[in-house]
């Protein structure tokens, strides 16, 4: 990297590492890579909090002030993390989560303030969830003249609005026009899927940027014979393990699984995990002990040195979402399943580009979303299928050539580094 392309960079974001699952990871493993190339980086973000819903240790201590954390990389980088304080709810609703966004949007302001005392940072990423949080990136562009970069990993009015969780028309009128000022005086949007990028262009009239989320092709990787894995966490080396691990909330639409377990149950080898946490996972258990399943087992979320083990114990996947959320929400959980060679089996519209994706490259089995007997044939197809490791060969080499961290970071890196331009970046081909 050429000594005048470094950057001074600052990034807004709720979600940043040491969070293991969704956007924390890869908000933090994006900004440890920048610093590591030589980039002096300013994250203000908050406290880990997903996917537990309350505040980890050691920080819980420290949850109601600001905590600044400081790294100095070899190649003269730099990266300082600033934790604000904001309210998290143990049992998040619609208007609970309005509250958290709120509470971060007051808390990065106030501490941003004295930012534009200080020397400028040319290039500033905003991260959504939360939207709003564009907002403080289109104040520091028009103050500071810096490039704004506004990334989405959810829709979140939309999947608000699909939930039920926002009805109000009013409210929904004044935050999509929120959102439409943001994407007007941002200088590059991008997003994680060609279905969200599509509504979103519809939105914005402009041309949207492909930043798809990656994997760690070299920590995640096959291990081709998983019996005594199985046996390290308490399964018969004869079990067919279908395993669902990420967040357990709502949306994902996790009771099917329990339905699945029922109706299989005649199905001897088949054993349930979900694993994970999440505000939902109480009442899934609930549901479990009431339905008198024997073929389920929760267990929680896995550190990461043991990780790659624990992925390679499944048979089989589980790759579910809502229908409504299945082009809006891109599966963060797929990547790394791929990285590890998984069968998966995944819910998916014919007409979505999550389907397109993997029907054209043939790694995973796709059944439709809310479809119960689709679901559980599916598994059936898994637990059948002499001809698998095709479709885990196919996996991995997806990963290897499209989803590996150093090729789609070079990229977004000589993105932002560069004058901005109208070019969409495409990794999928």
């Amino acid at each position: 990297m050429k000594t005048n392309n470094l950057k001074r960079i600052l990034f807004v974001g709720y979600n940043f590492s040491p969070e293991l699952t969704g956007i924390g990871k890869y908000s933090g493993e994006m900004m440890h890579w920048l610093a590591e190339k030589g980039h002096e980086c300013t994250v203000l973000t908050s406290y880990p909090y997903y996917p537990y819903w309350k505040i980890q240790k050691p920080y819980r201590k420290n949850r109601f002030w600001y905590k600044k954390e400081v790294t100095k990389f070899e190649s003269g980088g730099k990266l300082r993390i600033i934790r604000c304080p904001m309210y998290v709810p143990n049992r998040p609703s619609g208007l609970k989560r309005m509250l958290l966004d709120c509470t971060f949007s007051l808390s990065t302001f106030l501490v941003s303030i004295p930012l534009l005392c200080c020397k400028k940072y040319s290039r500033i990423i905003t991260v959504a969830p939360s939207f709003q949080i564009g907002l403080l990136g289109v104040f520091y562009k028009k103050l500071k003249g810096a490039m704004h970069i506004h990334h989405i990993q959810d829709m979140q009015i939309e999947a608000a609005q699909d939930l039920g969780m926002i009805k109000s028309p009013k409210l929904l009128k004044a935050l999509y026009g929120i959102e439409k000022y943001i994407y007007k005086h941002t200088d590059i949007i991008s997003s994680i899927s060609e279905g969200m990028i599509e509504k979103i262009e519809q939105k914005a009239q402009k041309p949207i940027t492909f930043f798809p989320n990656w994997t760690e092709t070299k920590n995640f990787y096959p291990i081709m014979k998983n019996s005594k894995l199985k046996e390290q966490f308490g399964f018969k080396p004869t079990d067919f393990i279908v395993l669902y691990s990420g967040g357990i909330g709502e949306k994902q639409g996790l009771d099917s699984i329990l339905t699945s377990a029922k109706e299989l149950e005649n199905h001897k080898q088949l054993q349930f995990i979900i694993c994970g946490t999440g505000p939902y996972k109480e009442i899934l258990k609930e549901k479990a002990e009431n339905m008198n399943l024997n073929n389920v087992h929760f267990m929680p979320l896995q550190p990461k040195e043991c990780f790659n083990e624990f992925l390679n114990v499944a048979d089989l996947h589980l790759v579910i979402q809502k229908e409504k959320a299945s082009d809006l929400v891109m599966p963060s959980k797929l990547t790394t399943i791929l990285a590890v060679g998984g069968l998966s089996l995944i819910t998916a519209n014919p007409n979505s580009s999550l389907h397109r994706v993997v029907s054209k490259h043939g790694m995973g089995i796709l059944v439709a979303p809310e479809n119960q007997e689709a679901l559980n044939k599916g598994i059936l197809i898994g637990l059948g299928e002499v001809n698998n490791q095709n479709i885990k060969d196919a996996a991995r080499n997806y990963a290897e050539k499209y989803l590996a961290i150093d090729t789609i970071m070079q990229n977004f890196n000589e993105k932002i580094t560069t004058k901005p331009n109208r070019q969409v970046l495409q990794f999928v081909d």
